[in-house]
């Protein structure tokens, strides 16, 4: 009796759980449907956009903006989150402020899409030909809310921060008639045509969204324009804006640089696919910094002393030479997963490492062709490169083609171990790819033949074209077997997709050259510190500098890893001494021939400790050395051409 009581019981309990279980089970609600589509179908009329950016004192831009309307209804407008370039959803829709739209008279009540927060839908009432947005992109006051693109003394306009755009159509096939409102005394340089200035308004004649993103436009106070190929059908100009006029001033050697850039860029490809381009260069240290690539101009960020310091500031001066480089390698011949037809389509990066490594290969080697660097400083940052990733511990489970995710997966955020997780070393990673890549086929063809050759065939196609011409991995291995035969397949799949490998420095080794470390820095290494405000340890303690004994780099295993130091963790003491770059310096290079480890004394927010280092090593930075069995081709690829 007892025990059928408990079975019953038992039963009870078990329904009751059940249906207790079924009534509270939690229930999600129902996706909205998605955004519609883009099609490659003409939007009926022209978008208005007017953007007043005079209000550089506070940073906020104001935009007014008409969008033509054919029917009433539902209508989705959109906020660029792809954006070319960036290879990843940056667009900065957290400052966009303030939206109101009208049909006349009539304040509209607008919806943020639950899903996708970059789409707002509204009702068109019957009768609306238009629709009237007002709204504020509010620039970041402090580098912590994201790049400073507005001061008193310049500015920087993108114009995809500034437009909502209807849904349903490709970015060519939307027409924009924009215009933008500068401070009084402000000049301005963008690759826009037909501009008309009134007044400190000027208006720019009817484009695409899709061209109108690719032109943006810096402006300022303080401008100087130079001519970087005089007489040229399809003119190259260099813009430069500047915190004062005095950092303007650069002497003719290095104005010459800049057009035998310019010269050399066209014998390596040998076309052109502008009618004109404009680099856009702000010299500044109160404007964030910038390297952003596009059709018929770029957007550059470089330090106060670029002219004024030439010396000191060289380790910037690849930077005009990659992103000229895109024009070619990025812009027109695009890979097929990066080209979009509108900015909420997702973007895929896998070819990344020919769309940015082939270009810092190109960005190095003009340098050199150019005079921007010298053979010895181009030396020198191929030497910093090569010790990267010979060091570069995260290429034992990841690969390059793994890191061209890092766009999306880590929106280049700080990281605690970059040595471990790796980050776009599809850039440098892919230069030394591109570079073993090089020197095979000069090996195998006794020097006749080149990837210069590549580079013509692949990019230098249909001279004039601004249609971009997307390409496959199959695609970059046809081009290269038609310069030389080689399982060019099977040599890409090793470098770039697997992991585990060795280090890819067979490239220097064929060109010439060999890595190795010595005690003093190259003068490149010294100057690009002193820029930096940094110090570099990582091949002898696994540390490296900010300012004030900030540590910002642990080498992954390394000797100071093993003592627990991490990122954000503060040296303040060197063997009793108080910390800076030379005492520390000079303590590993007395370690050599002392008994006594190095101990540091660290601070990490109100905590100190005490940690020795038992490193003997003294220092070492890298340098490349001549390997005189092998021929000097590194030499001959960064010798100017001269046809």
């Amino acid at each position: 009796m007892n025990l059928w009581r408990s079975a019953v019981l038992a039963a009870v309990v078990i329904v009751a759980v059940g249906a207790l279980g079924a009534v509270g089970q939690p229930r999600g609600v129902p996706f909205p449907p998605p955004t519609v589509e883009a099609r490659d179908v003409a939007y009926a009329g022209v978008i208005t956009l007017d953007v007043d950016a005079s209000d550089v004192e506070r940073g906020i831009f104001r935009v007014r903006e008409r969008i033509p309307v054919a029917q009433s209804g539902p209508m989705t407008l959109l906020y660029p989150e792809w954006h070319p370039g960036k290879h990843a959803p940056r667009g900065p829709i957290n400052l966009l402020s303030g939206l109101t739209i009208r049909a006349g008279a009539e304040l509209l009540s607008w919806r943020r899409d639950p899903v996708n927060v970059y789409a707002f839908h509204v009702d068109v009432p019957a009768g609306t030909s238009a629709l009237d947005l007002e709204f504020q992109f509010v620039t970041p006051t402090q580098t912590n809310q994201g790049r400073i693109v507005a001061t008193r003394e310049m500015l920087n306009l993108q114009w995809e921060v500034v437009v909502l755009y209807p849904a349903g159509h490709y970015a060519s096939r939307i027409r924009v008639a924009p215009s933008v409102k500068l401070p009084a005394g402000f000049r301005f340089a963008a690759a826009l045509d037909g501009a008309e200035t009134s007044g400190d308004t000027t208006r720019f004649a009817e484009t695409s969204l899709e061209t109108l993103v690719d032109s943006p436009l810096f402006a300022g106070m303080h401008y100087r324009l130079v001519d970087l190929d005089p007489g040229a059908a399809r003119p190259v100009r260099l813009n430069v804006f500047a915190d004062r006029a005095d950092q303007l001033e650069a002497n003719e050697s290095q104005i010459a640089a800049h057009r035998n850039l310019v010269q050399q860029a066209y014998r390596l490809f040998g076309s052109q696919h502008y009618d004109h381009y404009d680099f856009l260069l702000a010299v500044t240290d109160r404007m964030g910094g910038i390297g952003l690539e596009h059709h018929r101009s770029s957007e550059n960020g470089v330090d106060v002393g670029y002219f004024t310091d030439w010396d000191g500031t060289a380790s910037e001066r690849d930077l005009l030479p990659h992103e000229m480089t895109h024009s070619w390698n990025g812009k027109f011949r695009r890979p097929a997963d990066l080209w979009t037809p509108s900015y909420e389509t997702p973007m895929r990066g896998s070819l990344l490492w020919v769309y940015e490594g082939l270009t810092q290969y190109y960005g190095f080697v003009l340098a050199a062709r150019s005079g921007l660097w010298s053979q010895e400083q181009t030396r020198a940052a191929l030497a910093m490169t090569a010790a990267t990733y010979q060091n570069r511990v995260g290429r034992e489970w990841r690969s390059v083609a793994d890191t061209t995710n890092d766009p999306i997966v880590s929106a280049r955020r700080p990281a605690p171990w970059r040595s471990w997780l790796r980050n776009e070393d599809y850039y440098s990673e892919g230069l030394l790819v591109w570079l073993d890549a090089d020197t095979l086929i000069r090996e195998i063809t006794n020097g006749r033949r080149s990837l210069d050759d590549f580079a013509r065939a692949f990019f230098g196609v249909d001279d004039g074209s601004w249609t971009p011409s997307t390409y496959t991995f199959d695609d970059v291995v046809a081009a290269l077997n038609g310069v030389v035969a080689h399982d060019w397949a099977a040599f890409l799949t090793q470098r770039v997709y697997d992991s585990g490998t060795e280090p890819p420095l067979a490239g220097l080794m064929r060109g010439g050259y060999r890595l190795a470390f010595k005690e003093e820095r190259t003068g490149f290494q010294r100057d690009a510190e002193a820029l930096g405000r940094n110090a570099d340890f990582s091949y002898s303690l696994g540390l490296i500098f900010g300012e004030n004994g900030n540590v910002t780099g642990v080498q992954w295993d390394g000797p100071a890893f093993n003592q627990g130091m991490t990122v954000g963790t503060q040296v303040v003491a060197v063997n009793g001494v108080s910390y800076s770059n030379e005492s520390l310096r000079r303590a590993v290079t007395a370690a050599k021939n002392e008994a006594a480890p190095i101990e540091l004394l660290l601070r990490s927010g109100d905590q100190y400790r005490t940690v020795t280092i038992d490193y003997r090593g003294g220092l070492r930075y890298p340098h490349l050395e001549r390997e005189a069995a092998a021929a000097d081709r590194l030499t001959a690829i960064l010798t100017p051409r001269t046809r």
